[in-house]
């Protein structure tokens, strides 16, 4: 009888082990850090969902659900309780608990923190007891559990242990290579730039829906070679699939593509309260992007439907907002977007004192965006031809972001995705005037400011009637766009590429979450 049961029991461990499986996927730009404070972009946050968790994360259809809070409910006006998860760990096998909670907060809403804004409406955090916590509000929030998805919970033990008490942005401490989540992946190891390795975490306390037994991520720039390990098999899984290979991918049988609408909305931004250019032939000439004649002059010169015709092969589709028709907020009586005219654009830098035009230097990521450096170099030939001549400066991502945190630039490129899927997102982190104590405008990079979107936002972030607020959002789309504070262009295009065997779930937010993936 022992026998038969050893027996039985080896069948089902080499039944296991047939079972197991390495997973490999590819993206063009590596995560910046491992620290879930550190950054606020997608690349960070989506591949560290898979390492850290928060009290409430994002369901397969975007759905708002319990993740480190079983749940949570309104304190009346004031604010939101979360009841949290009791016998959770984390990798190191340290208990969760509220004080953990009550760190992580006091660390992703210090001045140190690129996550700083997610938290302006806070007034105070209580801990009630071990499991429970109050977060507290300055007026009434009904989206605050949504804005809150990517608020990530370390370990308060471990940062302390390890000098990473705070968050470090563009420098480098414990935190920036290693990882001490609760998540269903661990930290196994991390070359920045070559190889990010990922394991599962045994003692998760959810339920795997995977059969993954290691995950490898390999940052590959150059998209030919991306889709050449896909077909070849070196990767499982690429993102993004390059626009110009679709069709070809689509009709290879050991392949599939993915694809879809993203939330990201795909902008030009400018240096509102710049004195003079920094780059160009006209360095140190006074800024005139300051002039709103010139940014609808640009606005005017980009001829958005060509870049979506030739570069994006008709998968993106227009925007004339910071958020996407998609999104909650979305502004359905301002969806016109600037007509692409040339001659008027011309006309208005001539009222603007720039007849013979001027020169001034544009920054780009080359490895951010589904085809940045392209939109970029098409954009500097439009401008040219209405007598704006751009210097284009194109750079991986890594140094992007603190190019532009130093103003080093007089026109950028930028991405954005609400992370609530609501429109008060953008107008928090990339319209209110910046300020640091309030945690506001955090990625205003170019000091946009209006007195009536400041007075709008907390108002926005208060209403629970659905009309009120929705008029409010509307006027405040509308302020933007006669100030011209962006160009919003399009939105990107969500193009994943897997071998056939691969089973996984694609959302909307480009977060791609391991502990959907089947290798069969």
């Amino acid at each position: 009888m022992t026998r038969l049961l050893s027996t039985a029991a080896m069948l089902l461990i080499c039944s296991q082990a047939a079972q197991a499986e390495t997973f490999r996927w590819a993206s063009g730009t590596d995560p910046q850090t491992m620290d879930p404070h550190a950054v606020n972009s997608a690349p960070v946050l989506g591949f560290l969902n898979n390492v850290y968790e928060g009290l409430v994360r994002r369901s397969k259809d975007m759905a708002i659900e319990g993740a480190l809070a079983e749940s949570w409910e309104p304190i009346g006006s004031d604010g939101w309780r979360f009841n949290l998860r009791q016998g959770v760990t984390f990798h190191g096998g340290e208990a969760f608990t509220a004080e953990d909670v009550m760190f992580s907060y006091q660390r992703a809403s210090s001045e140190a923190a690129d996550t700083a804004s997610w938290f302006a409406p806070v007034s105070e955090v209580k801990i009630v007891d071990e499991f429970t916590i109050d977060f507290m509000t300055k007026a009434p929030n009904p989206i605050f559990p949504d804005s809150i998805a990517n608020f990530m919970i370390m370990d308060s033990g471990w940062a302390a242990a390890n000098g990473a008490e705070l968050p470090a942005k563009d420098a480098e401490n414990h935190a920036t290579l290693n990882a001490n989540g609760t998540a269903a992946f661990k930290l196994a190891e991390r070359q920045p730039g070559l190889k990010t390795v990922l394991e599962p975490f045994d003692g998760w306390w959810g339920t795997a829906e995977h059969n993954i037994t290691r995950a490898e991520f390999t940052p590959i720039q150059n998209s030919a070679t991306a889709v050449a390990a896909l077909l070849s098999g070196d990767v499982d899984m690429i993102n993004p699939v390059p626009i110009q290979d679709m069709a070809r991918l689509k009709q290879q049988g050991d392949v599939k593509v993915i694809d879809g609408i993203e939330a990201r909305v795909i902008m030009l931004g400018f240096p509102h309260a710049a004195d003079a250019l920094k780059y160009g032939d006209d360095e140190g000439s006074p800024n005139p992007f300051k002039d709103v004649r010139v940014r609808k002059a640009v606005a005017a010169a980009v001829n958005v439907d060509a870049i979506l015709a030739t570069i994006m092969r008709g998968a993106a589709a227009p925007a004339s907002q910071l958020v996407s028709p998609a999104m909650r907020g979305y502004s359905s009586s301002l969806s016109a977007r600037p007509a692409h005219d040339p001659e008027a654009a011309k006309a208005m830098l001539a009222d603007a004192g720039y007849p013979d035009g001027f020169s001034f230097g544009l920054k780009c990521p080359n490895d951010r965006y589904l085809n940045d450096e392209a939109v970029c170099q098409a954009i500097t030939a439009m401008l040219a031809q209405v007598g704006i001549k751009a210097e284009l400066d194109a750079m991986p991502v890594r140094n992007y972001w603190p190019e532009l945190r130093e103003d080093n630039y007089d026109m950028y490129l930028l991405g954005w995705s609400p992370g609530t899927f609501d429109a008060e997102h953008p107008i928090r982190f990339l319209a209110h005037t910046p300020n640091a104590e309030k945690k506001l405008g955090s990625w205003n990079f170019g000091d946009f400011s209006n007195a009536r979107v400041d007075e709008l936002l907390p108002m926005i972030q208060s209403e629970i009637d659905d009309e009120k607020r929705q008029a409010m959002l509307d006027e405040s789309a509308k302020i933007l766009q006669d100030e011209m504070a962006y160009i919003p262009m399009y939105v990107q295009p969500l193009v994943w590429g897997t071998g056939a065997n691969i089973e996984l779930t694609q959302r909307p937010d480009n977060f791609f979450i391991l502990r959907w993936v089947t290798v069969n």
